[in-house]
């Protein structure tokens, strides 16, 4: 059994405390949903566990199984079996996204797939994905549509199979029908056991994945944890629940948005005790 544990966490970014003491923990056979205002931390924490060198911890720890990941190098973490689906996947120009796809799988391998099991694995993905094969044979997100670079970030989830896999906003840039596909794929390797921490501004995501629990994050701490009713409770009231249970003021920047909303897009980064 996997499980990634975070114990009191603290991380800066030039020398500005973002992260204030985050506790938490995911194993493999579950999905966690993290929800919280934008500006708040939820990119910043799963950033700070894959190891980006942006992000400073200067307390705290991060282990997988017992392991140490904060001693790891960013690509040791991935061998140790987590991904990380990011909101914003950068271009790579020059790099191949079907040799890095190869690269990425033969990293975690004792032996190196075979030429026709790659392409067999690439062909049956692109397939469940709806992604053209050509696109497997052009540059890493290089001139890819805000959608396409996200269909590529599940396609790596998808050939990868990792034990914990974190996602930011992975549904944002996605129309209905390729929101339904991730959510396929989500709902394939949440039976075969890989486990979930889930950021999303929208319930439709997290109706098609159903997280098992819920973390709600706000000034860089982890204030409410429950089951999935509190992604219903923050959909019809916001965070006005939690400003009177805990005295946090976050103020409101718009009237609350559509139907799919869960009340996050439309607060601003302000909250005292």
């Amino acid at each position: 059994m996997a499980t990634l544990n975070i114990k009191d966490l603290w991380v800066q970014v030039e020398g500005v405390d973002i992260l204030k003491g985050v506790d938490l923990s995911i194993s493999d056979h579950e999905t966690v949903a993290l929800l919280g205002p934008n500006g708040h931390g939820k990119s910043t924490l799963l950033a700070a566990i894959m190891g980006h060198p942006k992000y400073t911890i200067t307390k705290g720890s991060i282990t997988i199984d017992g392991i140490d990941l904060l001693a790891m190098s960013p690509d040791e973490r991935a061998r140790a079996g987590l991904f990380l689906g990011m909101q914003n996947p950068s271009e790579v120009p020059g790099v191949v996204n079907s040799d890095f796809l190869k690269a990425a799988m033969n990293a975690r391998r004792e032996k190196p797939l075979a030429m026709f099991q790659f392409y067999k694995a690439l062909d049956t993905a692109t397939k469940t994905m709806k992604i053209p094969l050509e696109m497997a044979h052009r540059p890493l997100n290089e001139g890819f549509s805000g959608g396409e670079k996200k269909r590529n970030e599940i396609l790596q989830l998808l050939l990868l199979e990792p034990k914990i896999a974190l996602l930011d906003e992975i549904d944002s840039g996605l129309d209905i029908d390729a929101l339904g596909m991730v959510g396929e794929v989500i709902s394939s390797l949440q039976k075969k056991g890989v486990g979930f921490l889930v950021i999303s501004h929208y319930a439709r995501l997290y109706d098609l994945v159903a997280p098992s629990r819920v973390a709600v994050m706000i000034d860089g701490k982890i204030v409410v944890s429950g089951g999935p009713e509190i992604i219903q409770k923050i959909d019809r009231t916001g965070y006005d629940w939690i400003r009177k249970e805990l005295g946090i003021s976050i103020e409101k920047i718009t009237p609350s948005m559509n139907t799919t909303s869960i009340g996050i897009c439309a607060t601003r980064e302000k909250t005292r005790p």
